[in-house]
């Protein structure tokens, strides 16, 4: 721990924990808010320094915004006359055009390539998660629309994050970038069907309406990056350095917004809709891939459909929330989903990291 910067975010992190215990037990939790956040901070500048928790860094920052959010929820729910949710589909289309500026056509060719792992992880990203969502959202008690969202996020696609974690995990990755491609590009005709299909008993879905928002969400920014990445990359350096950076904080932005908007309800209903967004995240990890292990594909191919079947694109899922005007309820999985995914899509990569497939 050479850095002196990381030295002194391990010593605040200590001091603004103590104080942060300290004030909740003698004074309430709600006079140690600003103390947790910047214990949260701190800590995410301590992991930096470290090469096994770096990985966590962007999630504890995460952590953060969360927890800001739930101390101070009216700082992100509007500034004077403007609500900050109209914030989340400009953002999720910058989101979408970075990633199709990642993006070829080349990796559309995959398909080829590879036919039979891109239409099983295809096939099993739109069947597991969705029938996972829907029997959990039945059980849970919920009402109707926090129910619901439970149900969107496993309709939604794979996002980038699947990619990055076969990467982690030794995994295929050209397949990871092909199902995520191809799931990300299917969502606006499969993800407004399923929720059509199973979330209609708990609130009524537009699926037409649905079909234009992810297009406008998703389709039109990402063509655009295509269309970027084809004739201008390279040439706008600066454009290329900052979109993954850009990316990272509209996602938190994000999150932040969502959960201010459903503080109330995350505060009756929090823990147990963090237990079975967990449990939906794990599902899908373990059926993936051993679904994959009946079709006999081998052990990195196995890997990259547990990841891309367990990791959804939240996101997403929150700018369909958004669009359906119901982004304190609808919308309260998808922010509870994202951060839980990449603490768990870490610990799984970590762990078949330090375990080379053998096959």
């Amino acid at each position: 721990m050479k850095n002196p910067v990381i030295k002194i975010a391990t010593i605040l992190s200590v001091i603004f924990l103590l104080l942060s215990l300290g004030i909740t037990l003698f004074q309430g939790l709600s006079n140690s808010g600003p103390y947790w956040i910047l214990f949260l901070i701190a800590l995410g500048i301590m992991f930096r320094g470290f090469e096994k928790l770096k990985g966590f860094t962007y999630t504890v920052m995460i952590f953060a915004c969360v927890t800001a959010a739930m101390f101070y929820p009216i700082t992100f729910v509007q500034v004077g006359d403007y609500k900050l949710s109209g914030l989340i589909v400009p953002l999720l289309q910058i989101i979408m055009f970075g990633m199709g500026t990642s993006m070829s056509l080349g990796d559309f060719a995959g398909v080829v390539k590879m036919p039979k792992g891109v239409i099983i992880g295809i096939m099993l990203q739109f069947t597991i998660m969705p029938f996972i969502g829907y029997t959990l959202a039945k059980l849970s008690g919920f009402p109707p629309e926090i129910a619901a969202g439970i149900i969107l996020i496993g309709c939604s696609p794979s996002g980038m994050a699947s990619n990055v974690m076969s990467f982690l995990a030794k995994a295929n990755l050209a397949l990871s970038i092909t199902i995520t491609a191809f799931t990300t590009m299917l969502a606006p005709f499969v993800t407004p069907v399923l929720m059509g299909w199973l979330a209609g008993e708990f609130v009524e879905v537009d699926v037409w309406k649905m079909v234009w928002d992810i297009i406008k969400i998703v389709i039109i920014p990402i063509g655009a990056g295509l269309l970027f990445n084809k004739f201008l990359s390279g040439k706008v350096k600066w454009l290329d350095a900052a979109m993954p950076l850009v990316s990272m904080i509209g996602i938190a932005l994000i999150i932040t917004i969502i959960t201010a908007a459903g503080r109330d309800s995350l505060l009756n209903i929090g823990p147990i809709l963090i237990l079975l967004v967990v449990f939906h995240n794990m599902a899908g990890y373990t059926l993936g891939y051993w679904a994959a292990k009946l079709f006999r594909m081998d052990e990195r191919d196995c890997r990259t459909l547990a990841l891309e079947v367990g990791m959804q694109n939240a996101g997403l899922a929150s700018g369909i929330a958004k669009e359906m005007g119901k982004i304190a309820t609808v919308g309260l999985a998808s922010a509870v989903f994202g951060p839980f995914m990449n603490i768990t899509g870490s610990i799984l990569a970590s762990y078949w990291h330090r375990k080379p497939p053998k096959d």
